[in-house]
């Protein structure tokens, strides 16, 4: 994956998501609700994403993948480091950015038949 298909295939989650610079123009970050679940860099060689994870999940994918690490500045224990070098499947990397996204994103609440009515006191 390049730069422009990880950032299409991101932006189509959701409309809402936020794409916005906050550590300067070469590193890439997304938000949803106003919380960070991709920050992507491109001034690498390989193009590198720092994606939220499961604890669980993060070191089983560390253990598997020689091109997943512990998330480069931030919370290694919630957050991994994917090198995008063409070890990893298309696939796969979709995969784990829905993940990523999926740990963030707050649907937001239905609006109940009633609410906003105040209750009628007995």
């Amino acid at each position: 994956m390049y730069l422009d298909d990880v950032r299409d295939f991101t932006l189509s989650l959701d409309p809402e998501i936020d794409e916005c610079f906050p550590f300067g123009p070469e590193t890439f970050v997304y938000k949803t609700g106003g919380k960070i679940f991709l920050l992507m860099a491109f001034d690498d060689v390989d193009l590198r994403l720092n994606l939220k994870c499961d604890p669980d999940r993060a070191v089983e994918l560390r253990e598997r993948y020689p091109a997943i690490i512990p998330g480069y500045h931030m919370n290694k224990k919630h957050w991994n480091t994917v090198i995008l070098d063409g070890s990893l499947q298309t696939d796969m990397v979709r995969e784990l950015i829905q993940h990523s996204f999926g740990l963030v994103y707050k649907k937001p609440e239905k609006r109940t038949k009633g609410a906003g009515k105040p209750r009628k006191k007995k």
